[in-house]
């Protein structure tokens, strides 16, 4: 029987694995989620200019209860016409740029106008008060966001004030999701005896589009050799990743592993001593990669979350790995002899509760989890208390 292979012996020999993919252009518009490759920097001063942080008036350095000229106005994309003189203010909006001979902005509400044209300034001016500098976030030519960083909102917001119009991403990884098993019915259809509806199908493309991937086909098979074959070649085909669910284990209607042999897949490791997920299958084919998951839904995830969401990201350039944190147990988790378990967890700071029943067939036990937790192996139980790592979802 093969020797089970430990957690993280099994995540670096998949990222051992991984060649990253190649770049491609992104409309900056439609790269939410992208893997950036190269470093955005920034094309000029952000901001461009020297502007105002509040509505107010715009006066040189000078004590307060000031009677000054209002000469004119610098709005938001209509800077004023004049330069400030002796004994000036101009009238200035929020992100209005700050006209020349103007040290400093008094806001609105510290000053009084007068029919005459004129404004008293209450409030001492001290040289760049309430003044945002050109260049004060960010400066010409310096990176503005970093390759390697998965671009949420935040980053392009940054990468547009940046100037850029489009980015230079990791390709996405195309994924062949391929599920096994006689009793799998399409969601939604009527469930004859024996069946089960095929929820590791939207289960495992929602977590493959988290992670960056675009899913290029899905697959249901039955349990049957020839069918087997045929789908992974297929599956194979126009795929940088192909994840298989089901028939990875030793039973008589297991035909995956033999398939993916056929297909020239070469095994890197079969069996992890992990609970859920003990019959893990990875393998390679040139710079493809393909994980054999097992069927039972919650091992599917898990496995997923553990080895293909790495090997996806990697695909990308982006960090593969978190760190793990640690927490406390709040109840005692049973061990298992021979195998580390990933326990579904809650965290209220560093408090990890178990979700309720951890079975592998138990969805609900993923529903509220923010973690799952690392319970090593070892005879007996892990007692309130105890610390754990813990793996953030």
């Amino acid at each position: 029987m093969t020797s089970l292979l430990p957690v993280d012996a099994a995540r670096a020999a998949v990222l051992a694995a991984v060649t990253p993919l190649g770049t491609e252009e992104v409309p900056l518009a439609q790269a939410l989620g992208r893997v950036l490759a190269r470093d955005v920097r920034a094309g000029g001063d952000v901001p461009p200019f020297r502007n105002s942080a509040m509505d107010g008036f715009a006066v040189a350095a000078g004590p307060a209860d000031r009677r000054l000229r209002i000469v004119g106005e610098s709005r938001a994309g209509s800077p004023a016409a004049v330069a400030l003189g002796p004994g000036d203010a101009v009238r200035i909006s929020t992100g209005a740029a700050v006209p020349d001979g103007a040290d400093a902005v008094v806001m609105v509400e510290r000053t009084e106008e007068h029919p005459d044209g004129t404004v008293t300034v209450h409030d001492e001016a001290t040289p760049d008060r309430n003044v945002r500098g050109a260049g004060e976030d960010l400066r010409a030519g310096t990176v503005a966001v970093p390759a390697g960083t998965t671009l949420g909102p935040a980053a392009l917001g940054v990468a547009a004030t940046a100037g850029v119009a489009h980015v230079t991403c990791a390709r996405r990884p195309r994924v062949a999701l391929l599920a096994t098993g006689d009793e799998l019915v399409p969601i939604g259809e009527p469930l004859p005896p024996g069946g089960i509806h095929d929820s590791n199908a939207v289960a495992l493309a929602g977590y493959v589009a988290l992670a960056g991937g675009e899913v290029v086909s899905r697959t249901r098979t039955p349990d049957t050799a020839e069918a087997t074959r045929a789908a992974i070649r297929e599956a194979l085909a126009d795929a940088d990743v192909l994840i298989s669910t089901g028939g990875v284990s030793v039973g008589a209607h297991d035909h995956v592993k033999d398939a993916l042999a056929a297909a020239g897949v070469e095994e890197r490791f079969w069996r992890v001593a992990l609970r859920p997920g003990k019959p893990t299958w990875f393998g390679v084919r040139g710079e493809q990669l393909v994980l054999g998951l097992p069927g039972n839904p919650v091992s599917a995830m898990v496995t997923f979350l553990l080895f293909a969401r790495p090997a996806l990201l990697a695909l990308q350039g982006a960090p593969a790995l978190a760190p793990r944190d640690t927490a406390v147990l709040t109840r005692a988790v049973p061990r298992h002899a021979v195998r580390d378990e990933m326990v579904r967890v809650t965290l209220d700071g560093d408090r990890a509760t178990p979700t309720g029943p951890q079975g592998s067939h138990v969805m609900t036990s993923m529903l509220a989890a923010d973690a799952l937790a690392l319970v090593p192996m070892g005879e007996g139980e892990l007692p309130a208390g105890a610390e754990v790592a813990v793996e953030r979802l």
